[in-house]
């Protein structure tokens, strides 16, 4: 294991004013996606909607740090017969990969999940290696129960994600590539952001003692975590200022200061709240990591709205404009009269 060449990797990760773009949409993910500007879901059609971002500037080049491919993605190849992860790389973003296979019904345990994906991952890491993926990605799913119900999520949910988890990093770095470990806590339900707060909190630290227990260098990794916020049916919504208060709070309690960073998920969140969240809290925190982003339909929805299949003018316009929004709030200076 080089633990000098994963840091190095984990630092470009998180650069600056830069974040990272997840296009890891599973076929039947981007296919809905697709029907939403009436456009079938092809090979070729993905193809031109990936590439038309990976080619997009200034975003590309000063914006983004790192892309997250679907194994499709990562075996193609543009029109001009440019392997897609090669286009990123010119760019000077970091090609990653999804590798877990998805969240399935965990066994005993009604309304939780259990991702899976390890079996042979040793032998797929060595393949997406050879193909020019230098970072990986694992989502974890952690539901919260509906009214009130504390029992989910359970102890065996936490523990058995979290040690999945910690395997999976440690596979990855002994194939060199670097580990976005993803604990997502879902914002869907009727929860507070006190619940939120308390199942968070309660996952990350189980976390970080599972990649201690199992020996992954922290140096290389990256953490991509949910921010705390109230669930989408709950009737008391946080402020934005109350939900970048209490994220700083939760993650300064569980994750270690030797974090290389930290790159948010979306979760469901406007494409304007989850720029804003991000931006008061680096304008208004001195924290031992950088703090990020790693979005996905935060940053596609409005590109994917505007290219409708066709006009990639105004597909990469406001893809530009995404990411230019998210990398000033990575640096905490961004304003919402930027947005118009």
């Amino acid at each position: 294991m080089d633990i000098d060449a994963l840091y190095e990797t984990a630092m470009r990760m998180v650069a600056p004013g830069k974040g990272i773009l997840a296009a890891d949409e599973s076929t039947g993910t981007i296919r809905k996606r697709f029907d939403t500007i009436k456009l079938e879901s092809t090979a070729d059609s993905r193809r031109d909607w990936r590439e038309m971002l990976f080619r997009t500037e200034p975003a590309m080049s000063e914006h983004i740090s790192g892309v997250i491919l679907y194994d499709e993605t990562l075996r193609q190849k543009a029109k001009d017969g440019t392997p897609l992860a090669g286009l990123i790389a010119k760019t000077g973003a970091v090609p990653g990969i999804k590798v877990d296979t998805g969240a399935k019904p965990l066994a005993g345990a009604p309304g939780e999940m259990i991702t899976e994906g390890l079996d042979g991952l040793r032998e797929r890491l060595a393949e997406y290696d050879a193909l020019g993926a230098r970072f990986a990605k694992w989502r974890a799913v952690i539901n919260i129960g509906a009214g009130g119900d504390e029992s989910v999520p359970s102890q065996y949910c936490i523990n058995t994600n979290m040690h999945a988890l910690a395997r999976y990093a440690m596979l990855c770095q002994e194939a060199g590539i670097v580990p976005i470990v993803e604990p997502e806590v879902i914002m869907d339900g009727d929860h507070d952001i006190d619940r939120c707060y308390e199942v968070t909190e309660f996952g990350l630290k189980r976390l970080y003692a599972e990649l201690f227990e199992q020996g992954v260098v922290l140096e290389g990794t990256i953490l991509k975590p949910n921010m705390i916020i109230s669930g989408t049916n709950c009737s008391a919504q946080a402020s934005r200022e109350e939900v970048a208060e209490m994220t700083v709070q939760c993650l300064t309690n569980c994750v270690p200061a030797s974090v290389p960073g930290i790159a948010f998920l979306s979760g469901g969140q406007s494409d304007v709240d989850a720029t804003a969240h991000l931006n008061i809290m680096n304008a208004g925190f001195d924290l031992p990591w950088p703090l990020t982003f790693s979005y996905g339909r935060a940053l596609q929805a409005a590109p994917l709205a505007a290219w409708g299949g066709k006009d990639e003018a105004a597909g990469q316009k406001a893809f530009n404009h995404r990411a230019r929004m998210n990398g000033l709030a990575a640096l905490g200076e961004w304003d919402e009269g930027m947005e118009g």
